[in-house]
């Protein structure tokens, strides 16, 4: 951990943080969603599932889902490469501890948003399959966030974290600011 928040400490450029969000913006705003896309079927097929496709009924949830859910994803990450001056990704972490919106409302928006937008695609798509593997990745991630990422977090901000941690929620917003 010691080794790691000496990392943390180092602040990119810009130029940097732009090159690793492409990277990672190609994995999880395009082959993610492809890949669910593309299989969801498959499985939802192998596994006898039936499927909830209703045209216009799953079309236009969906895509407000997908419009919502990334808008909030994009507004995080906006935040944490403006004001944080770093990065969602933890091999260029936040250089400060952000608490304003939308990390006033819960500790892991861009978390919460990319999940309803890639709950958004199943639902356009009328698969149990791919809800399933949504919810199977948003827990996964939720683990990950608890275990890991929140220990990290108070090792880089102390006290300061651990306020933050006490006055707002994990994933579900709450929708008022204090």
């Amino acid at each position: 951990m010691k080794s790691y928040q000496n990392w943390a400490k180092k602040e990119h450029s810009l130029k940097q943080r732009s090159i690793l969000l492409f990277f990672a913006g190609i994995l999880f705003v395009l082959l993610l969603p492809y890949l669910l896309t593309r299989w969801s079927a498959n499985l939802d097929n192998a596994l006898q599932l039936p499927t909830f496709s209703y045209g216009a009924a799953n079309i236009i949830p969906g895509l407000l889902l997908v419009i919502g859910g990334f808008a909030l994803a994009l507004w995080s990450i906006y935040v944490q490469i403006t004001l944080g001056r770093g990065t969602p990704v933890p091999v260029m972490p936040t250089q400060t501890l952000i608490i304003k919106p939308p990390f006033s409302y819960c500790r892991n928006p861009m978390t919460l948003g990319t999940l309803i937008g890639y709950g958004g695609i199943g639902v356009m798509l009328g698969s149990w399959s791919a809800l399933g593997f949504v919810l199977l990745f948003g827990l996964l991630l939720l683990f990950y966030l608890k275990l890991v990422e929140e220990k990290e977090l108070v090792a880089r901000f102390g006290e300061s974290y651990l306020e933050y941690k006490r006055t707002t929620p994990f994933i579900i917003p709450r929708l008022t600011r204090r």
